[in-house]
């Protein structure tokens, strides 16, 4: 069962919101990677308030579905040495578009 670890909301250049998770609450900026020259690349940069570079997302598409989405891969200190893979999708009850969850499925 999929997980909020947080919500952020859609802007000009990506999304801003917070990441909450057991030990760790910060504002993010996930923003456009203007920079990128390869598909390897993220498509976006995630980065905490004070700048600190925490991961990156990839612009996907659902193979079932067709939808659009953003695959997110987060990395920080606080985390050990495992990644969090996390998918930006449409915030429970929200009916706003631009208002999206960070949603993390742990693997069992």
């Amino acid at each position: 069962m999929a997980q909020a670890l947080g919500y952020v909301t859609k802007t000009d250049t990506g999304f801003e919101g917070t990441l909450a998770t057991m030990s760790l609450k910060k504002r993010i900026n996930i923003v456009e990677n203007t920079a990128k020259e390869t598909d390897a690349q993220p498509d976006f940069r995630v980065y905490t308030e004070d700048r600190v570079e925490i991961g990156g997302g990839w612009n996907r598409v659902g193979r079932n579905s067709g939808n659009a989405y953003v695959s997110l891969t987060l990395s920080a200190p606080e985390f050990g040495p495992q990644r969090i893979y996390a998918n930006l999708g449409r915030a429970a009850g929200q009916d706003d578009p631009d208002c999206l969850a960070i949603l993390w499925n742990p693997v069992s």
